[in-house]
């Protein structure tokens, strides 16, 4: 087993996890409100999502996640869910105070929220069918199948590191931060929600009557 091919693919689990997006903002928003552990749990669910991605990929599903009628459903659900935590993110951003409560949201909907906010995200679905597919199709022409569980479990472990690093980061800014920066962020993380659910709510009723 070549180290420094491992080395690669966790690398490339964590390059790929670090574009800001749906998951990305929540766990700002989060870890910047509550702290460390809701932004890691944030991640935790996302995680969770993309390995059943990983999986149906592995199961060989790809053509049951290409029906038109399923991509449309994870268009707009995946649209409704982003507009909705987005909405909700700015409704309640004047409710931040630099004693908020670590208890005040549950790290179970912590959770949910990044698991719902990846499993209902077209652009993980292609990203997973498509890149994540790509790269297994590569491994086993290169190194053969008996080496794609490893790799993918490197990528996997990438993703665990960009999760941490993000929770982190997040709680360090929260200690230089003031009520007026909080509130800002909360309301621009919920307007980056909103916007990637009405880009998603677009694509999916292009698709419907495209």
């Amino acid at each position: 087993m070549n180290i420094s091919i491992l080395v690669s693919y966790i690398i490339l689990g964590f390059t790929l996890a670090a574009p800001i997006g749906p998951v990305n903002s929540a766990r700002l928003d989060k870890g910047i409100k509550n702290g460390f552990w809701h932004a890691w749990v944030v991640g935790i669910g996302s995680m969770v999502a993309d390995g059943f991605f990983m999986l149906l990929v592995y199961l060989g599903m790809v053509q049951f996640l290409g029906i038109p009628i399923i991509q449309i459903f994870l268009w707009l659900f995946g649209g409704f869910i982003l507009i909705y935590s987005g909405v909700e993110s700015i409704k309640n951003a004047n409710t931040i105070t630099l004693t908020y409560s670590r208890g005040k949201e549950s790290l179970v909907k912590c959770f949910f929220t990044g698991f719902i906010l990846s499993i209902t995200s077209p652009l993980s679905v292609l990203f997973w069918l498509g890149i994540y597919g790509s790269v297994l199709a590569k491994t086993a022409q290169t190194n053969g199948t008996e080496s794609l569980f490893i790799y993918s479990s490197m990528i996997f472990l990438g993703l665990a590191i960009w999760d941490v690093f993000v929770a982190a980061l997040t709680t360090g800014f929260r200690k230089l931060l003031t009520i007026k920066s909080l509130i800002a962020i909360s309301i621009i993380s919920g307007a980056s929600l909103v916007l990637f659910g009405l880009y998603f709510g677009y694509q999916g009723i292009q698709a419907l009557f495209g």
